[in-house]
């Protein structure tokens, strides 16, 4: 698998989807869980599409791998190389 630098500034939750989690009638929890959900499902988007796969065919090891990549270049090359920002 090769790991391509970040080329776009995905937002994980788009202002709209997070009022729209704002306003639905959930407990705090279930807000924090349904945000996490909405961001996890767009790195898995990328994850699968960098490994040319359908989400439902990656696999905890991939999922695992490509983290561990995206943390080495988040290391070597700066925060602004790697996919993820923190």
């Amino acid at each position: 698998m090769d790991i391509i630098p970040n080329q776009s500034s995905t937002e994980f939750l788009t202002p709209d989807e997070s009022a729209q989690v704002d306003a639905a009638l959930l407990s705090s929890p279930e807000k924090f869980l349904t945000r996490l959900t909405i961001s996890s499902l767009r790195i898995l988007q990328h994850i699968a599409k960098e490994y040319d796969v359908s989400i439902e065919e990656l696999t905890a090891k991939q999922i695992i791998t490509w983290f561990e990549v995206d943390g080495k270049i988040r290391r070597e090359r700066g925060i602004e190389e790697a996919f993820l920002k923190w």
